[in-house]
């Protein structure tokens, strides 16, 4: 399996928010992050739905810098 297979499967949630917003940053802004970034993102998808949707619903910042970026790509990628 590919690694974007592997994360576009991680990426299926329970709520169709979720899988909606992470499904369009796979498919517009996950090539574009180098191999921290990328792995930022399997670390983030291993928090609960619930401080997901928080974090990219902008209810809830996240405290960790460079979470909080990569939460900011994943929000740009579904509003553009």
């Amino acid at each position: 399996m590919s690694e974007l297979a592997r994360m576009r499967w991680k990426c299926r949630r329970g709520m169709l928010e979720l899988d909606l917003l992470l499904r369009d940053f796979l498919d517009s802004g996950y090539q574009d992050l180098d191999e921290a970034g990328q792995q930022l993102l399997d670390r983030v998808l291993d928090y609960p739905d619930a401080v997901l949707l928080e974090w990219l619903m902008g209810r809830i910042r996240p405290t960790d810098k460079d979470v909080a970026q990569l939460v900011d790509k994943i929000r740009s990628a579904a509003a553009g």
